[in-house]
């Protein structure tokens, strides 16, 4: 197995003395771990920061052994990590992505998404400018997993316009008239996740908490605890931004 390809830096595990298991999230092949010789020195650590472009080179005797793996950094977002609020989105960001995709399928869409919102934190003055992105790549991540949220209408009146709220047990779409007096049992449905465009704080927590709820429901099963809590320091730096 020979594999050269970009891929972002999802997540690097000390393995012996010096070496690493680097988890990198390529375009075209999904997410390919690989053991980097030297990747738990100080020359290459900075290298592997999560969050990172690389060049990989991956190279093994069959599809089952872990690969060797050597890298090129490309681009680095390793000063992000000097800010609390972009450390803890994308410390969140890659260990989803790193826990929830199966190793070595193709999810061009979530690559390319995941860049972007990278880009939105390194670019965005402010953390209202990526925040969220954040939760629209959680509904993307749903939907190529095949846990996608439908919000095409109301699953109620079958109403396309006026959708308020999603039903916490089918993840379909209500409007404000088929939620009338049930309200306080569903999840709000912020606008932005319809319409795009830049969320209010009040409609980024809204919409991580839908997003979080299918996670941790669908996704998540086995790891909420180990995964969840990178996700939970996240909204909290959140919360208290707001504040």
């Amino acid at each position: 197995m020979h594999l050269a390809a970009d891929a972002l830096v999802l997540s690097a595990r000390a393995h012996g003395e010096h070496g690493a298991v680097v988890r990198g999230f390529t375009r075209d092949d999904g997410v390919r771990p690989g053991y980097v010789r030297g990747g738990h020195s100080r020359r290459l650590r900075p290298s592997l920061q999560p969050g990172n472009v690389v060049r990989g080179d991956w190279r093994a005797r069959s599809d089952e052994q872990l690969a060797a793996l050597t890298v090129e950094l490309v681009h680095s977002r390793a000063p992000l990590f000097a800010q609390p609020l972009p450390a803890a989105a994308i410390e969140w960001l890659c260990a989803l992505t790193a826990g929830a995709l199966p190793e070595a399928q193709p999810y061009p869409r979530l690559h390319d998404a995941l860049a972007a919102v990278f880009d939105a934190i390194e670019a965005a003055p402010s953390a209202q400018g990526w925040a969220g992105s954040v939760a629209r790549y959680e509904l993307l991540l749903l939907a190529e997993l095949g846990f996608g949220l439908d919000l095409s209408g109301c699953t109620v009146t079958g109403a396309r316009d006026d959708l308020a709220y999603v039903s916490p047990r089918s993840g379909a779409a209500v409007s404000r008239a088929g939620a009338l007096g049930y309200e306080a049992r569903l999840l709000a449905l912020p606008p932005f996740l319809l319409s795009g465009g830049v969320a209010s704080w009040d409609e980024v927590l809204a919409a991580l908490a839908l997003t979080g709820h299918f996670l941790a429901r669908d996704v998540l099963v086995d790891r909420r605890r180990d995964l969840l809590a990178a996700r939970e320091r996240l909204v909290a730096r959140l919360a208290r931004a707001v504040a």
